[in-house]
């Protein structure tokens, strides 16, 4: 993606909308944003690729955390931190409003753009899980597949406006809340002071 097409999805995700994207077209969207139309056109041809563009967008950035970041051998925990450290400044800027209604006027989009960010999030908890269980951080009686399937469903909820209006309740409030009350729900004693501990100096 050229940085260009970068700079102007980065632009479409900060600004503040009230009823989403999903049924704007893309001349009302420069107006919004105040980019002229050409500069999008040089990149998707409609609106529907445009929404494919900001949600493959919307991956890509999360997915690039555990790209740049070397886990091997690291403590679950610190993991865990990092992560969330990444997602809250990575994703800070965000209008709640941005995709929410985009299940309603892009179905297939939407749906596809959800089930693969899903999967990979499921699979990075359970690998996290498993690990944080070996290194005696968390918990040997949790069920891994259950755990990471209520992460899941908690990050769904976060992004509902319905339960968290997006005026009231930041991204990057509500996901701090979030990680912090998974992380006392999983972790043993020693795991837990070791957050505590770890929390201090990550600085959120």
């Amino acid at each position: 993606m050229e940085e260009e097409f970068k700079q102007i999805i980065e632009t479409i995700r900060a600004y503040p909308f009230i009823d989403g994207l999903g049924e704007m077209t893309i001349e009302e969207l420069c107006e919004k944003i105040d980019i002229p139309k050409d500069k999008i056109f040089k990149y998707v041809k409609d609106e529907a690729e445009l929404v494919e563009k900001v949600l493959e967008f919307e991956r890509e950035s999360f997915k690039i955390i555990f790209d740049v970041h070397n886990f091997e051998g690291v403590n679950a925990i610190d993991i865990l931190l990092t992560v969330s450290k990444e997602v809250a400044l990575k994703f800070r800027n965000i209008s709640p409003a941005l995709t929410f209604n985009l299940k309603k006027y892009y179905p297939e989009i939407y749906q596809k753009h959800f089930e693969t960010r899903r999967d990979f999030i499921f699979m990075k908890i359970q690998i996290n899980l498993e690990k944080g269980i070996r290194q005696g951080m968390y918990r040997d009686d949790l069920s891994i597949e259950l755990v990471a399937r209520l992460y899941i469903s908690r990050l769904i909820d976060i992004h509902n406006p319905d339960f968290f209006p997006p005026e009231k309740f930041c991204f990057e409030m509500l996901f701090n809340v979030m990680f912090e009350s998974f992380v006392r729900s999983i972790a043993k004693p020693e795991g837990l002071a070791y957050f505590e501990k770890k929390r201090k100096e990550f600085k959120f």
